[in-house]
């Protein structure tokens, strides 16, 4: 999995929230998830919670060079989960391109740019494991390349139209894929929550929670007796 960061802006010297991206990079499972902090005390905790959300064992965690994820902490939780950790190299961003591309095609498209404090992580998160990722997993189509090789012999990668679909189901797609599922998880425990709605349907509730919820981020404060 590619993970990363995003930092929902500052205002009058107060730091916003931060959402955490996490991509499967063979099917672009996604799960997102908000923190106040970027501090051991929030973000330990929440990336153990979004590990357990993906349906399948997790092998490798790949982030970029920063530090709330290139440390001790991180690093036992990991060995702990038996899950290897690379990072990528400095002056290489496109390292961490899947995630980085997610990054503003997901949560930026959801959240926006302006400043959202971080007492509203919590009132995000649900949204976010209610609503969002759900939505991106079962109903989201995405591209996913196919390489090919050109008249001249090079490698090239295509996106062709027939290998669009949903993160569910190209992990369905996968050749013997219920062997990468984690223990309890089924595909018809999955099918239920992918055909409960159409894709359309489950669209249209998503974006209803969404105006809700910044509706509420939005309401003006109370005055002080």
């Amino acid at each position: 999995i590619r993970i990363d960061s995003v930092h929902q802006g500052d205002m009058d010297g107060e730091k916003g929230v931060y959402h955490i991206n996490v991509v499967d990079e063979v099917t672009q499972w996604e799960v997102v998830a908000s923190v106040g902090k970027l501090s051991e005390f929030h973000l330990v905790p929440a990336l153990e919670e979004m590990l357990t959300q993906f349906p399948f064992r997790i092998l490798g965690f790949h982030s970029d060079n920063g530090s709330e994820f290139v440390n001790s902490q991180v690093a036992r939780m990991l060995n702990r989960m038996l899950i290897k950790f690379t990072k990528s190299r400095p002056r290489h961003s496109g390292d961490n391109g899947l995630v980085e591309t997610k990054n503003g095609a997901v949560v930026r498209k959801q959240m926006g740019y302006n400043h959202i404090p971080r007492d509203y992580a919590q009132l995000i998160n649900g949204f976010y494991g209610e609503y969002l990722n759900p939505y991106i997993n079962f109903h989201r189509p995405c591209f996913f390349p196919v390489s090919v090789i050109d008249r001249r012999g090079k490698l090239k990668k295509t996106y062709p139209y027939k290998e669009v679909r949903t993160p569910y189901e190209k992990l369905r797609s996968l050749n013997d894929a219920r062997e990468y599922l984690r223990p309890g998880i089924t595909f018809q425990w999955m099918d239920a929550i992918a055909f409960q709605m159409s894709d359309n349907e489950f669209a249209e509730r998503m974006v209803k929670a969404r105006s809700n919820l910044f509706r509420e981020i939005n309401r003006p404060l109370k005055p002080v007796a």
